[in-house]
């Protein structure tokens, strides 16, 4: 039955969303069915959305509200994950689904618009709440935010009006500034929710409970104990039918620029006097702005770019990123990135962070690897990799976030039998064995905090400009190389050797997921 399966965070839940109207711009893009509408779904199965609730779809497309409910219909049940369809409750969910035609360049659509939410609210009683979702392309932002306003439709004079942006903030430095003013003149900060999928996921967000919640670890975390931390984030997919984007993006801006230095701040950050937005995020954006800014001549032994080439992957023919659909055959754009960061306070002085991002690897993971020092003397001999060695290997703190999320920690034990020998073995703690329920997606957890007017996990934008200001640096180095050889990895593999140099220097290796 819906609601048989209770979130993992109570707290969150027990506060009451008051009814509301969810306004979806690009309502038939790739996100819209394959996550919001999906996630809204379940959310409506947990009996988390109130009976006000309600959705408009928005795209140039012209629909009836019959037709967009039955390709939303055929969106559920094909991208609901790990959940039942239950047809009862798809006829009342659907009743309160709506579409307006519209071309966000057109300012007389906003004014169709607005009356269709008036209308909209008085049916379902929501009260003048709306949240608005960009799901667009990235330069439909600031055309968006401003006919909005000009429509009156960010005031908040008869209820919240809220405003949710995807990722990229930004192309540049540059640009995310520019897009900063232009989202600033229809809409103050505090309506504004720049979201970050990754930010709703539950290992990333058990990582605040982990360090603050348990006494054990927390005086652990720090350079008197931390040798070193590795992020991972892998695809073993290629760009996907998004050659065109991903050419202009590349990894470092798509994923180390928004993602891995926001996972990045939430290992790393200090704790926050409450558990309230304003104040982890302020912890948050602290830390950001601590990350070490490497000079112009320090980029190229720091940070890595690289560009997958064709190879053979289980007996078939993979194509390297310049051989797939809308790529230049000369393109210079990363599919790999690693980075070297340090965090320059008291904490973290002197403990590298190595990150690294890429397509077409060898497996799907994205995990945080914390290796702890090494025993300042070994007693005991250890069993590694079969051989038996001297000194031991040192602890590590490995946190899941995809594809099973959990947490494992290594240490070492004695083998049975006679004598004192040690081997490495690890301890897990898996979400789905051991709670016994559903994780929530992402998009779930970031739309509910969105409808509750809780922005701790959504970007704040002093966050968006500190990650910027570590990022382009690097950006401008890269696109200024002259000596580059792309491609420089083998799709299948963990990315170019100058990767494993970058950490060799340090007198550490990658570990392998």
């Amino acid at each position: 039955m819906p609601g048989d399966n209770p979130f993992l965070d109570p707290q969150r839940f027990e506060r009451r969303i008051e009814p509301c109207i969810i306004v979806i711009f690009g309502a038939n893009g790739d996100l819209t069915k394959r996550k919001l509408v999906p996630a809204l779904y379940r959310l409506a199965y947990e009996r988390r959305l109130p009976p006000g609730f309600a959705i408009v779809g928005v795209s140039r497309t012209k629909l009836s509200d019959d037709d967009f409910r039955g390709k939303m219909r055929e969106s559920v049940q094909e991208f609901l994950e790990n959940s039942p369809f239950d047809e009862t409750l798809w006829q009342e969910f659907a009743r309160g689904l709506y579409y307006e035609s519209g071309d966000i360049g057109d300012a007389a659509s906003f004014e169709v618009l607005g009356k269709r939410l008036d209308a909209i609210g008085t049916e379902r009683g929501t009260g003048g709440n709306v949240l608005f979702y960009l799901s667009t392309q990235p330069s439909q932002y600031a055309p968006a935010a401003a006919g909005l306003g000009k429509a009156g439709l960010s005031k908040q004079d008869k209820g919240w009006r809220r405003l949710i942006i995807e990722k990229p903030f930004g192309h540049d430095q540059q640009s995310a500034k520019a897009l900063e003013v232009a989202l600033h003149q229809h809409f103050e900060e505090q309506q504004l929710y720049r979201i970050d999928h990754y930010l709703g996921k539950e290992t990333v967000q058990n990582i605040l409970a982990f360090r603050f919640g348990n006494p054990i670890f927390e005086p652990l975390w720090n350079r008197n104990y931390i040798n070193h931390v590795q992020i991972t984030a892998a695809e073993s997919i290629g760009v996907e039918g998004r050659g065109a984007y991903y050419q202009e993006a590349g990894a470092l801006r798509d994923m180390i620029q928004n993602h891995l230095l926001q996972v990045m701040a939430t290992v790393t950050m200090e704790p926050s006097a409450v558990f309230e937005s304003s104040a982890v995020r302020d912890e948050r954006a602290k830390l950001l702005r601590s990350i070490r800014i490497w000079k112009p001549e320090e980029v190229m032994q720091n940070t890595v770019a690289g560009q997958y080439g064709p190879a053979s992957i289980g007996g078939t023919s993979v194509p390297g990123f310049r051989q797939e659909a809308n790529v230049s055959p000369t393109s210079m754009t990363d599919t790999f990135a690693a980075a070297t960061f340090f965090v320059e306070n008291w904490r973290w002085a002197d403990v590298p962070f190595y990150i690294r991002t890429g397509k077409r690897m060898p497996k799907r993971v994205t995990d945080i690897a914390i290796r702890f020092n090494s025993v300042p003397h070994s007693l005991f001999k250890t069993i590694t990799d079969g051989e038996q060695v001297e000194t031991a290997r040192p602890n590590v703190l490995v946190l899941r976030i995809q594809p099973e999320e959990g947490i494992s920690l290594r240490f070492s034990s004695k083998q049975p039998g006679a004598g004192m020998t040690l081997r490495p073995v690890s301890m897990d703690f898996n979400y789905g064995s051991s709670f016994g329920v559903r994780t929530p997606a992402a998009y779930e957890t970031l739309l509910l905090d969105a409808m509750l007017g809780d922005a701790t996990l959504y970007t704040r934008q002093d966050m968006v400009e500190a990650s910027w200001s570590v990022v382009q640096p690097i950006l401008n180095e890269w696109s200024a190389r002259k000596d580059d050889v792309f491609p420089n990895y083998d799709a299948g593999t963990w990315g170019p050797k100058t990767s494993d140099e970058m950490l060799a220097r340090r007198g550490h290796t990658w570990r392998v997921p």
